[in-house]
C-alpha cells in the first residue's frame, strides 16, 4: 500500500422529483417511493493515509453527527481494518437543506476509504454498510437517477437522456427530517395508515400509483417535456412544511414569477429548486433571493 496516495472524491446533491410517503413501517421506519437525481452541486472528500483515523471539516457538524466519521468507523466494524485516514471534508452542499449532502458524504467516504484501506469491497457490501448509516446513502452507489422504495434502499437505477437546468435556493433555516415525518404523520390521523387488511389494500394501490407517476416523470425526463414535468412531480412533505415555514411557499411563488417552468421543494426541505429552460433565466432568478443560499446547477447525466 502506497503511503503517499492521496486523492479526492466528489460528493453530489440530490434532489426529488418525486416524493410519496405510503406509511410507517414496524422498525419505525416509512415506506417511501421517490425517484432522486444527482446534481452538479457538490462536496469535496479528500483522502490521505495515516495513523490515525480523523475527519477535518469547517462545518457546524459535532463529530458524533458526522456522517464522514460514522462511514469510516462502520467500515472498520464491517471489515475488521485499523489503518488510520485524514480524511478532509469540504462543505458546499447546505446542511438541512433536503439535499441529501449528508448521505452523499457517507457513500463517498466508505467509497474513498475503501480504495485507500485496499479493502476491496464490491458495490453491493458498500450499499450495505451505507443504509445502516441512513435511507438515502445507497442512492449515491447508482448516481445518476433513480427509483427508491421501501425506506428507501429498494433501488432501480433509471437512465436519463437530458440535462435540466436549475436554480436551488435554501432559506436561512433548516428542516428536521424527524419532525417532518411526524408532522406529515399528525396531518394524516385518521388516514388509512393503520392495521388491516382495508389499510394494506389502500397501501399497495397508492404504491402502485406512485410508481405509475414515476414513470411518467421518467419519461418526461427522458423527452425534455417541461409541461409534463410540472403536471407530475410532487412532495409529500410540501404542505405541512410550507405550513410551518410559509418562506417555502414564497421562494416556490418567486421561482414560478421569475419563469421558472416548475418549482418544487426538495426531500423535507427546506430547499427549493425551479427549473429553467435557459441558464440565463435561472441567473437573473438567483438575484430575487438576496438573504437566500443560492446555487445554479445541471442535473447529472452519467456518475461522477
Amino acid at each position: 500500500m502506497d503511503a503517499t496516495l492521496s486523492f479526492a472524491l466528489k460528493a453530489p446533491a440530490k434532489i426529488n422529483w418525486s416524493l410519496s410517503v405510503i406509511g410507517k413501517r414496524q422498525d419505525g421506519y416509512h415506506d417511501v417511493v421517490t425517484l432522486m437525481q444527482c446534481l452538479s452541486i457538490w462536496d469535496s472528500l479528500t483522502f490521505a493515509l495515516a495513523k490515525r483515523l480523523e475527519v477535518i471539516t469547517e462545518a457546524p457538524i459535532p463529530p458524533e453527527s458526522n456522517l464522514v466519521y460514522r462511514a469510516a468507523m462502520a467500515l472498520r466494524g464491517v471489515t475488521g481494518s485499523t489503518l488510520g485516514a485524514r480524511i478532509t471534508l469540504d462543505k458546499r452542499i447546505p446542511l438541512g437543506a433536503g439535499l441529501g449532502g449528508g448521505s452523499s458524504d457517507a457513500a463517498a467516504a466508505l467509497a474513498g476509504l475503501n480504495r485507500l484501506w485496499d479493502l476491496g469491497l464490491d458495490r453491493r457490501a458498500l450499499m450495505e454498510v451505507g443504509g445502516g448509516l441512513g435511507s438515502d446513502v445507497p442512492f449515491f452507489f447508482l448516481c445518476p437517477l433513480a427509483r427508491a422504495e421501501g425506506r428507501g434502499d429498494l433501488l432501480t437505477p433509471v437512465s436519463p437522456a437530458t440535462r435540466q437546468t436549475l436554480l436551488v435556493v435554501k432559506p436561512s433555516f433548516s428542516v428536521s427530517t424527524a419532525w417532518a415525518y411526524a408532522e406529515l404523520a399528525a396531518s394524516r390521523c385518521g388516514g388509512s395508515d393503520g392495521e388491516g387488511e382495508r389499510a394494506g389494500a389502500d397501501r399497495l394501490t397508492r404504491t402502485q400509483a406512485c410508481r405509475d407517476n414515476i414513470n411518467l416523470i421518467c419519461k418526461a425526463l427522458a423527452e425534455g417535456d417541461l409541461r409534463q414535468l410540472e403536471a407530475r412531480a410532487c412532495n409529500d412533505f410540501e404542505e405541512v412544511i410550507t405550513r410551518q415555514y410559509p418562506e417555502v411557499g414564497r421562494i416556490k411563488a418567486g421561482l414560478k414569477e421569475a419563469g421558472a417552468s416548475l418549482a418544487l421543494m426538495s426531500g423535507s426541505g427546506s430547499a427549493v429548486f425551479g427549473v429553467f429552460r435557459h441558464k440565463d433565466e435561472a441567473q437573473r432568478a438567483s438575484t430575487r433571493f438576496p438573504s437566500h443560499w443560492t446555487s445554479m446547477a445541471e442535473t447529472l447525466c452519467q456518475a461522477l
